[in-house]
C-alpha cells in the first residue's frame, strides 16, 4: 500500500531544485559567511545572491529582505517591531482577526499584558474579513494591522492588496503572515502595500527552520536574538547557508510554476470538496471561492477528528484534523470556533492540503476512505446515535 501524502499545509516534501542547490553548501562550500578568507567569501556571496532572487520572488528590495528560523519567528519579530515603534509614537492599538496562527495571537497576547490594546476582528462563517472592517478599526492610536495572506486550518484567501491600500492611506504599518501563500499564491509587496511579511521554506518544498522576514526600508525592526551583527545587525546568529539556499531554489521553482500548480492543484481540491460534501451531515469550511488551491477542510457532525485521522493513516492516507501546530492539544480549534462552529461539531474536523506532486488517482483513493471511515466511527458513535434518534439536533 502506497502512502498519500494530503497534509502539506502541514510541510511539505522538499523539491529536488532545493536539495541540489543545499548539497554544495554540506559539502564544499562551508565558510561562515562572516569570515574573510576565500571560503568564507564564497559563503558570504551565496547569502547575498540569495538575498537579491528571494526579493525578487516578492519584488522587494534585498535589503528588505531578514533570513530567520522561520514563519514563527518572522511573525514574532514582524508584531513586536511595530508595536516598540508605535509605543515610543505613544500609539498602543493593534488590529487582527480572530483567527491568525498562534504565532501573530499568542504575541499579542503578550502584548496585552504590556497594556497594548488588541482588536480581533470576527472573520465570519467563510472566514474573512473586509477592507471595510479593517478601515472601521483603525484609530489615531494604531500602531499596526496584522492580517493573515491565507488561513492554514481553512484556507480562505484574504483581500490582502485592499486591506494594504486602506493601511497605507491611513499610514498604519501592515503585516501579513504570508506562511501558507508564499510560493503559491502571487506576492508583491509593492503593489500590495506590504509593510511586513513572514513566510516559511518548508511549505513550498523547501527545508525546515528557515524562513524570511520582509521589512519595508523605513520600518525600523526590533531584536529578537542579541549577539553578532548578523542580518544588518537585527538577527544575530550564524546564517544557516545550506538551508537559506534550498529555500531560496524552491521559491523560485514555485514561483516559476505559480500558474500551472494551481491549476492543476485546484482541479483536485475541487474534485475532493464535490466528493466530500456528499457525505451527509458535513459542511465544507472557509471561504468556497477565494481559497488555497490545496485546501479541503471540512467539519463531520458525529465524528472525533483525531479517530478519522487514525483510521485514514491506517489505510495510508496522511491527513490533519487542523492546524499541525497545536495537534496536540484536546481543544477544539480556535479557527473553526471563529468561523461559529460549535464545539462538539468542531471535534470532527478534518483538512487535506494537496500538492502539485498529488494525482487523479490520490484523490480516488481518497473519495473512497473517507466516507467508509465516516460510516464506520459513526456506527460506534453515541454522538451519532442520539443525532439520528432525535435527541439531539443535527447542526450540519
Amino acid at each position: 500500500m502506497t502512502t498519500i501524502y494530503a497534509d502539506n499545509a502541514a510541510t511539505t516534501q522538499m523539491s529536488r531544485a532545493a536539495i541540489d542547490a543545499m548539497l554544495p553548501y554540506l559539502e564544499t562550500i562551508y565558510g561562515n559567511p562572516s569570515s574573510l578568507h576565500s571560503v568564507g567569501q564564497q559563503a558570504a556571496g551565496a547569502l547575498l545572491s540569495a538575498r537579491d532572487r528571494i526579493a525578487k520572488c516578492l519584488n522587494a528590495s534585498p535589503r528588505e529582505i531578514y533570513f530567520t528560523s522561520g514563519g514563527s519567528e518572522a511573525d514574532n519579530q514582524a508584531i513586536l517591531s511595530a508595536a516598540r515603534l508605535g509605543e515610543r509614537k505613544g500609539k498602543k492599538h493593534i488590529i487582527s482577526t480572530a483567527f491568525e496562527h498562534h504565532a501573530v495571537l499568542h504575541t499579542l497576547q503578550k502584548l496585552e499584558k504590556e497594556g497594548f490594546a488588541v482588536e480581533l476582528l470576527p472573520v465570519g462563517p467563510i472566514g474573512t474579513v473586509t477592507a471595510q472592517q479593517v478601515k472601521r478599526a483603525i484609530r489615531e492610536d494604531t500602531c499596526l494591522v496584522s492580517v493573515m495572506y491565507a488561513n492554514n486550518e481553512i484556507g480562505s484567501i484574504l483581500p490582502v492588496s485592499e486591506i494594504g491600500a486602506v493601511c497605507r492611506e491611513a499610514g498604519v504599518p501592515f503585516h501579513t503572515d504570508a506562511v501558507q501563500a508564499a510560493g503559491h499564491l502571487p506576492i508583491d509587496v509593492k503593489a500590495q502595500n506590504i509593510d511586513l511579511l513572514s513566510l516559511s521554506a518548508h511549505k513550498f518544498h523547501g527545508p525546515k527552520g528557515t524562513g524570511v522576514l520582509y521589512a519595508r526600508q523605513d520600518v525600523f525592526l526590533t531584536n529578537l536574538i542579541e549577539g553578532g551583527a548578523q542580518e544588518r545587525g537585527k538577527r544575530a546568529g550564524t546564517e544557516n547557508i545550506t538551508a537559506i539556499m534550498g529555500m531560496t531554489a524552491a521559491l523560485e521553482d514555485a514561483c516559476a510554476h505559480l500558474d500551472e500548480n494551481a491549476k492543476r492543484v485546484s482541479a483536485l481540491r475541487d474534485r475532493l470538496i464535490d466528493g466530500l460534501s456528499k457525505i451527509p451531515h458535513s459542511a465544507l469550511n472557509g471561504d468556497p471561492v477565494n481559497r488555497l488551491p490545496g485546501n479541503v477542510s471540512f467539519c463531520v457532525e458525529g465524528v472525533e477528528g483525531e479517530s478519522l485521522l487514525l483510521l485514514l493513516d491506517a489505510k495510508g492516507i496522511c491527513a490533519s484534523s487542523g492546524s499541525a501546530c497545536t495537534s496536540g492539544s484536546l481543544d477544539p480549534s480556535h479557527v473553526l470556533l471563529a468561523i461559529g462552529r460549535p464545539h462538539d461539531v468542531a471535534h470532527g474536523s478534518l483538512r487535506l492540503s494537496l500538492c502539485e506532486w498529488n494525482t487523479d488517482e490520490e484523490v480516488d483513493r481518497i473519495l473512497d476512505a473517507v466516507p467508509e471511515v465516516v460510516e464506520y466511527l459513526r456506527g460506534m458513535s453515541p454522538l451519532w446515535k442520539d443525532l439520528v434518534s432525535g435527541k439531539k439536533p443535527f447542526t450540519l
